[in-house]
């Protein structure tokens, strides 16, 4: 029988990455995938890979108003949900003394910010026994060159976690953070890397890695999986570090 037969999902940054591969691996076990992202373009193309009827609706999670607007198209649509993925991010990797005002504001905005909000509009429909699953980073505990913004919107993440985990118990609503480490998407042409010094990047950090070798979207889509199905049925409240091993280096 298929993990996530009769579900319905939203994925926000569903578009791309580790968003995608998850959507993908989500309509494969049977869920209703409904994906956000910014690009139209993109989440048209994205919806090409999904298949299984999943939908798109296209905004900005920076925008307060968008969660609200994924929350009533869910519930005209489907009149419930049952997992919400919070996955949607930004990273720009700079020394703390170079951090502009308006990168430190995007990446709140867009990793702390957007997760806080869209999980408060969409809360109302989720199903008792439901998932709820918030992307951060390995970085949030481990120090790397050039994180320490990103870093920071992304810590607190886990605290959420652990509020909703206890405000949601009645619901027996489960509320996880799954954390990767690098892993090989097209976010690493953004991290703001010049092309020519972006493989020494890679190199350098597979080297950091026990695994030795970044991990691949697919392989954080399984993790995601576990914790949205029966699989990971009594996890809850949890920070899953799905990181080839790195955060013990």
């Amino acid at each position: 029988m298929k993990k996530l037969a009769d579900k319905i999902v939203v994925i926000t940054g569903g578009n791309s990455g580790i968003g995608k591969a998850t959507a993908k691996l989500f309509a494969k076990e049977g869920a209703q995938v409904v994906i956000t992202g910014r690009r139209q373009s993109v989440l048209d193309s994205a919806l090409q890979e999904i298949g299984s009827g999943a939908i798109a609706i296209s905004g900005d999670v920076a925008d307060i108003a968008h969660h609200q607007a994924v929350a009533d198209e869910v519930q005209r649509r489907f009149g419930r949900l049952d997992v919400y993925m919070a996955n949607a991010g930004y990273i720009n990797l700079t020394g703390s003394n170079e951090v502009t005002v308006e990168d430190y504001d995007r990446h709140f905005a867009i990793n702390t910010r957007g997760v806080f909000f869209g999980v408060q509009a969409i809360v109302p429909l989720l199903s008792e026994g439901g998932s709820i699953i918030l992307t951060s980073s390995m970085a949030a505990t481990k120090v790397l060159d050039g994180h320490a913004a990103y870093a920071g919107s992304k810590a607190a993440v886990a605290a959420f976690a652990r509020n909703w985990t206890l405000e949601l118990r009645d619901r027996k609503i489960r509320v996880n953070v799954l954390s990767p480490g690098p892993v090989e998407t097209a976010i690493l042409s953004k991290l703001g890397i010049g092309e020519a010094e972006l493989p020494g990047f890679v190199d350098m950090m597979a080297g950091m890695i026990p695994a030795g070798r970044l991990g691949q979207a697919e392989e954080i889509a399984n993790a995601a999986l576990f914790l949205a199905s029966q699989s990971g049925s009594f996890v809850n409240g949890i920070e899953l570090l799905v990181d080839g091993g790195m955060a013990l280096t």
